[in-house]
């Protein structure tokens, strides 16, 4: 088991059965708000991952701002090193980016970071460069209202795809 933990790997049953500290820790490898970690180590067990990816939507759902911008201060830039495995993999297309749209997503986020006070964040798993550009452009042109709400959207399905790849459950929703 502690191999698997290791690797971010763990089964159902094994994560009721941490302790609690060690649930949490596991769980701010898929978001660092550790609001959101603690509140959803605390509601174990969970009697399958579709209960779990409920109670976690749920717990990012009443998160304060204050909290989410600690969930974005997880995440590196679109287009940036990624600082872990789980980055690297959602961001994965990235590496084969035509220079050009690397330095428009580089510039995008300049312009993004600076109209909204915080990253770009986007669920980027299975997206092209281009699609991501594309997207990035046009979530430039909404009030910060709106991209608050989209940001939390964002890291639900980041969270799902983290929660489930952590639970050895596979799948990206």
């Amino acid at each position: 088991m502690l191999e698997r933990m290791t690797e971010n790997r763990i089964d159902l049953e094994e994560f009721a059965t941490l302790p609690e500290a060690a649930a949490v820790r596991l769980l701010l490898t898929c978001c660092a708000s550790p609001a959101w970690a603690r509140a959803l180590a605390a509601r174990r067990p969970f009697a399958s991952i579709e209960e779990l990816l409920r109670a976690a939507d749920a717990e990012l759902g009443v998160l304060s701002e204050t909290e989410i911008d600690q969930a974005l201060a997880g995440h590196p830039r679109i287009g940036d090193r990624p600082d872990s495995a789980d980055s690297a993999r959602e961001q994965a297309a990235m590496a084969t980016a035509e220079a050009g749209v690397r330095a428009a997503i580089a510039a995008g986020n300049r312009e993004y970071e600076a109209k909204f006070g915080h990253v770009y964040l986007v669920c980027a798993t299975g997206r092209s460069p281009e699609q991501l550009r594309a997207t990035l452009t046009e979530r430039l042109g909404n009030d910060p209202a709106t991209e608050r709400r989209i940001v939390r959207e964002e890291l639900t399905k980041i969270n799902r795809i983290r929660l489930r790849r952590l639970l050895n459950s596979g799948g990206t929703q």
